[in-house]
């Protein structure tokens, strides 16, 4: 019986020797993910700390690939720098995917294309234009977009080459050069079309960029991706080589988070402005109206709040200067009502808003019609204060002994000369040459020392008054 037994226990101890292996790898298979990061539209702070967060997350699941899928017409280098150097540092692959048909990775779309393991667009895409953006539009030391006559029949291509106009644009043209360069040479992509799109702001459609080398496939979606891309072999940070299988692997998309969301809203240039305009009027109201704190507090946080986003952005601090300039004129304006005070802060104020921000990247310009709405309601309030101005002049008198004469009195005690009268809601010390009776109403002549002089009221006549 024993024996029996010691055969059976050997026997399932076999059999889940057996079974163990199979069922690790079936779950093995079964646990593998593609996860997919969307970019659309410009890219700034927010898209950096997305990807970010993607591929941290990414890495703890273990997943076999990131697809970074792209529709972007460009953005911010400090932050398409930030993508890069987190692609080039992650243990996951990322396959870079320009899709659906009709979208577009140019600018520093085409260089986070070019630093990812994997390349691939889909049916319709395109690519390029990687030229470095400044503000006021394409950069001097490049081509001019329209050629002299005769250059049609020029062949020497020395002829063509970009004239240099200004050090700081060659400057970051080359550096521009020098990275993406970098990018294709680890990558095995074609490196001489890279320079053209930086230089010559060249683009091509995913078939073209296919046979040129600078892709690796073209997709139609991305389960077609997932089965062109198993089995490849990738090198990975650190030198390690992966070999992927994604010809079943679950595909699951990664949603931003709300730290990511929060950031792309604050850092839309527009957006920032408004918090830094509507935290300074806050400050104002406070300061105008000590005790309210609602506008001192929500000021100060939209204040801050719009600081943090500038910090963020590539600022002109010259701008930033104008705009504090233009606002400190206006709020002396308020206090201090001067027609030419008023118009050089409303002066200084659209001078800075216009040179704020550095960069003519799509999605982060400043839009004319909030300069235009925040001009005006600092033009409305120096017209406010300068009407109020010009109705106290014109108006009686409402302060000080001036405003005290002719006004009635009552007269609530009196003895020989002197007594107490009730007036403008307060009690009076007065005196008159002539004694009153309590009760009798009187007329304030003049103010001595906090002292009331009264007399009677004269009698009307009747053109006065009378009939």
């Amino acid at each position: 019986m024993q024996s029996v037994q010691a055969t059976l226990v050997a026997a399932a101890a076999a059999v889940a020797l057996l079974v163990s292996p199979l069922a690790a790898s079936a779950g093995e298979n079964s646990s593998k993910v593609a996860l997919t990061v969307s970019v659309d539209g410009a890219i700034g702070p927010a898209t950096a700390r997305y990807v970010k967060d993607a591929l941290t997350k990414a890495s703890e699941r273990r997943a076999e690939v990131v697809i970074l899928r792209m529709n972007t017409p460009g953005g911010l280098s400090t932050s398409m720098r930030e993508i890069i150097a987190d692609v080039l540092a992650s243990r996951v692959p990322v396959v870079g995917y320009v899709a659906p048909s009709g979208a577009h990775a140019a600018s520093a779309g085409t260089y986070i294309l070019y630093a990812t393991h994997i390349a691939a667009m889909a049916p319709g895409t395109n690519l390029g234009a990687a030229t470095p953006v400044q503000i006021g539009g394409p950069l001097p030391g490049l081509p001019d977009a329209t050629p002299d006559k005769g250059d049609k029949d020029k062949k020497d291509g020395s002829d063509q080459k970009p004239k240099t106009k200004d050090a700081m644009t060659a400057k970051a043209t080359n550096d521009a050069v020098a990275l993406i360069r970098s990018l294709a040479e680890l990558r095995g992509r074609n490196a001489d079309w890279a320079e053209k799109a930086v230089r010559e702001a060249e683009s091509l459609s995913a078939n073209a960029a296919l046979q040129a080398k600078v892709i690796d496939l073209v997709a139609r979606d991305q389960a077609e991706l997932l089965r062109q891309i198993d089995g490849r072999a990738v090198e990975i940070a650190g030198g390690d080589t992966r070999h992927l299988a994604t010809s079943e692997a679950a595909r699951e998309a990664l949603e931003p988070g709300w730290i990511a969301q929060f950031l792309r809203v604050i850092t839309d240039p527009n957006i920032a402005f408004i918090l830094m305009l509507v935290g300074i009027y806050g400050l104002i109201f406070e300061l105008s109206s000590p005790g309210a704190v609602a506008p001192g507090v929500i000021g100060t946080i939209c204040l801050l709040l719009g600081l943090y986003a500038l910090n963020m952005l590539p600022i002109n601090y010259a701008g930033l200067a104008l705009i504090l300039l233009g606002i400190t004129l206006l709020v002396i304006e308020v206090f201090n009502p001067t027609v030419v005070i008023g118009l050089g802060g409303i002066i200084a104020f659209v001078l800075g808003a216009v040179m704020l921000f550095e960069i003519e990247e799509p999605g982060f310009r400043l839009s004319w019609p909030v300069i235009g709405i925040a001009a005006a309601i600092f033009i409305g309030m120096v017209l406010v204060v300068l009407g109020s101005l010009h109705r106290a002049r014109k108006g009686p008198v409402r302060l000080g002994a001036q405003a005290m004469r002719g006004l009635s009195a009552e007269i609530l005690d009196w003895s020989e000369r002197e007594g107490h009268v009730f007036t403008h809601g307060e009690r009076w010390q007065a005196r008159g040459t002539e004694a009153f009776k309590p009760g009798e109403v009187v007329e304030v002549a003049n103010v001595v020392d906090l002292t009331l002089v009264v007399r009677r009221r004269p009698a009307l006549t009747v053109g006065e008054g009378g009939t």
